[in-house]
């Protein structure tokens, strides 16, 4: 059953051009579609806590949390849109035609590269904030920080509309056979878009973040000496070096997640492949990268007190209250 199963046609009434189900096994099709609906179900659900939290309470609004509500929006987008959308090629066919083929790449290209416009921008951020912190509140405003938020996103739409616009104009062109959906990029194209899209963002966050961990350890060490030599020099010690160790792990965590997410989808291109979202590529590279909006708002959004405390709030209602965008919750 199984193997006459895998040599169904897509499209049956297509005999000569419809391509053919790829061999299937139904239980482990049935975990891979739990599982992958439950973390489709998981990146909205944490992705849109971390949207209400800071579009409700105007204690929030800062700019460090306009950065990480434009992140969140953007991988709320790719576990509401581009998840569900994904688990269709399980099946191996594609059913919802050539145009919203085109309409499903572009839009999966342009969240991609927004989330990491987004990391990038918070990487900055934090950079202002601890190596520059006298002059953080009169470069870092309101202000500036939308309109880099926008600055990203309209980049994101322009440059990937550059990168897809051959295959924007004919979607259909890479499908060997009706009922597939496939963009290919050549090696010139695959070169750019993971300098632009994977080294270039991962080499400015490693970059600013060795520089803001070295600077928050300067900084420990000098307020430890400092009060050390009046008085509580044990505890102030042990507290310090606590700080030092979580400062250490929340930025390894930051750039080991970003490079386990990005690596396996880049790889063709490191291998001077040409870079393919086929089928048999996108089952592991896709949903690993994908993945990376489900870690992002626990990696940046977990970190912070405030972001438990309003979960409370949400989860109780209480933000249905009158005055409760008003509530203390820092």
């Amino acid at each position: 059953m199984e193997t006459l199963e895998g040599a169904e046609l897509c499209y049956p009434q297509l005999l000569n051009t419809s391509c053919r189900k790829p061999m299937q096994h139904r239980a482990d099709n049935i975990f891979l579609y739990v599982f992958l609906s439950s973390m489709s179900l998981i990146t909205v659900t944490l992705n849109l806590l971390v949207i209400i939290s800071i579009s409700h309470f105007r204690q929030l609004h800062n700019p460090t949390n306009l950065l990480l509500l434009s992140l969140a929006v953007s991988d709320f987008l790719v576990g509401l849109l581009l998840m569900p959308v994904q688990i269709l090629f399980l099946g191996g066919c594609w059913f919802l035609g050539s145009i919203l083929c085109g309409l499903f790449y572009y839009t999966s290209f342009i969240l991609t590269s927004a989330s990491v416009g987004n990391m990038v921008l918070i990487s900055v951020d934090r950079y202002v904030a601890i190596c520059d912190p006298l002059s953080y509140n009169t470069k870092v405003t309101n202000k500036r920080v939308k309109i880099c938020i926008c600055l990203c996103w309209m980049c994101s739409v322009f440059y990937n509309g550059v990168m897809l616009i051959d295959f924007l104009k004919h979607p259909d062109q890479y499908n060997s056979c009706y009922g597939e959906c496939v963009v290919v990029m050549d090696f010139i194209k695959g070169a750019v878009d993971v300098s632009m899209t994977f080294v270039g963002p991962i080499a400015v966050i490693i970059v600013l973040y060795m520089r803001v961990f070295v600077a928050a350890v300067s900084q420990a060490r000098a307020m430890r000496s400092h009060i050390a030599a009046v008085t509580l020099q044990g505890s102030v010690t042990i507290t310090a070096k606590k700080s030092e160790r979580k400062a250490a792990r929340t930025l390894g965590i930051v750039v080991v997640v970003f490079l386990i997410c990005f690596c396996p989808y880049f790889y063709p291109s490191f291998a001077s492949q040409e870079m393919s979202t086929s089928l048999a590529f996108s089952i592991f590279g896709i949903w690993l990268l994908y993945c990376n909006s489900s870690v992002n708002p626990v990696v940046y959004a977990f970190f912070y007190p405030w972001f438990r405390k309003s979960i409370k709030l949400i989860v109780t209602l209480q933000i249905l209250q009158p005055g409760s965008c008003d509530a203390n919750i820092m």
